[in-house]
């Protein structure tokens, strides 16, 4: 999220509105206050097993903004089908493998154990099917011998990093054209259309 609304200065085509969580003690709420940017908290737990209230709840505080995208980072709740329809093609998430493979969580295990040579993450559009929407940028980073999830989640990270914010560039002025970066000559580059 900080990277993101750093990014968004100057000839940026986007502006951060709000940062929204559900958890009160999420370290991105400091961080977006210090930035200035203003921040809500909807307590999940508040809401007990009613999704639809807490969604609700989400729904009420998006539309006292109205954002144009909205990016999820770090937001570990499955959005039902009914919140995803009515923000459709303007939601964004994150999610650490190359799409479709591993969809849903262990992701840098599950890639580890397959013996796959390449992990990574995915920037894709959310739809009602988890981790299934269009993909819109991928980042690729080699699994080395001695890798375990955490090393490999670390360098996942890294290029987390610049692969979200490059995305979101394109995705603010209506350009889809995937975004991939790779570490395989030691610094990011760029398919298609720069950023």
């Amino acid at each position: 999220m900080v990277t993101l609304a750093q990014d968004m200065i100057g000839a940026h085509p986007a502006r951060p509105v709000l940062v929204l969580s559900n958890r009160s003690d999420a370290g991105g709420l400091a961080k977006a206050q210090s930035l200035g940017i203003p921040t809500m908290v909807v307590d999940h737990q508040s809401f007990g097993k009613d999704r639809a209230a807490f969604e609700a709840a989400l729904n009420k505080a998006l539309e006292s903004v109205a954002p144009d995208i909205i990016c999820l980072a770090g937001f570990m709740r499955v959005l039902t089908p009914v919140f995803v329809n009515r923000w459709a093609g303007r939601i964004l998430n994150i999610h650490p493998s190359l799409l479709p493979k591993y969809p849903g969580l262990h992701t840098h295990a599950r890639a580890i154990e397959a013996k796959d040579k390449t992990a990574g993450c995915s920037v894709h559009e959310v739809t009602d099917v988890l981790d299934g929407g269009p993909v819109l940028g991928q980042a690729i980073v080699p699994i080395k011998s001695d890798d375990t999830p955490d090393t490999l989640a670390a360098r996942v990270l890294k290029m987390e990093h610049l692969l979200y914010p490059a995305v979101l560039r394109r995705f603010a002025i209506g350009d889809r054209t995937p975004v991939v970066l790779s570490t395989a000559a030691e610094s990011p580059i760029n398919a298609g259309r720069s950023a």
